[in-house]
């Protein structure tokens, strides 16, 4: 087996890898010390979060801020759940669009598949962050295990699916490849 550079999963690793890498610099050297794109987002889960359980009869609690940018949804007579960086959203949506941008494409669904998919993950990531909160409601006990198992598969799930959606019928990358080992 030889190593070709042109080879289409040779430039998709080392696409991915070097968004990766550009992601990764960027993120914790500036945005995240800086703060205001986390801010932002935890925020916005607070928000449209407290509006959702408004909305499903529960009473919420009084936010508190936490040390840093972690802040607390929930409802009334719980502590509610810790929302902090690492469940804003944001490394979703950059592992997303990284996939996007590295894999084969033509470009012409990218424009709006890519805010769509942005879109579609924050939503599922605010009804995880508002399921939490009403499982905290009504079973404290099985709070840790869906945090850590059952919420995390279903969202990296959804987030494969996505890529699969955009893989196998927007990209335009079956007929890129296609066109590539007939060159």
């Amino acid at each position: 087996m030889t190593f070709e550079l042109k080879h289409p999963l040779t430039l998709f690793i080392l696409k991915a890898a070097g968004l990766y890498f550009i992601w990764f610099v960027a993120y914790e050297l500036y945005l995240h010390p800086e703060g205001t794109i986390d801010h932002f987002m935890i925020e916005s889960l607070i928000t449209q979060g407290s509006w959702l359980l408004d909305f499903l009869g529960f009473k919420g609690i009084q936010d508190h801020t936490l040390e840093g940018s972690m802040r607390t949804l929930g409802i009334d007579g719980t502590f509610g759940v810790w929302i902090g960086d690492p469940c804003d959203g944001i490394e979703l949506f950059a592992l997303f669009i990284g996939f996007l941008l590295a894999f084969p494409t033509n470009y012409k669904n990218l424009w709006w598949f890519l805010p769509l998919g942005v879109i579609a993950i924050h939503l599922l990531n605010l009804l995880r962050v508002v399921g939490l909160s009403i499982l905290q409601y009504y079973k404290p006990e099985l709070l840790e295990f869906n945090h850590t198992y059952t919420f995390t598969i279903l969202v990296y799930g959804f987030v494969m699916f996505l890529w699969y959606i955009w893989a196998s019928r927007f990209s335009g990358g079956k007929e890129i490849l296609k066109n590539a080992a007939h060159a």
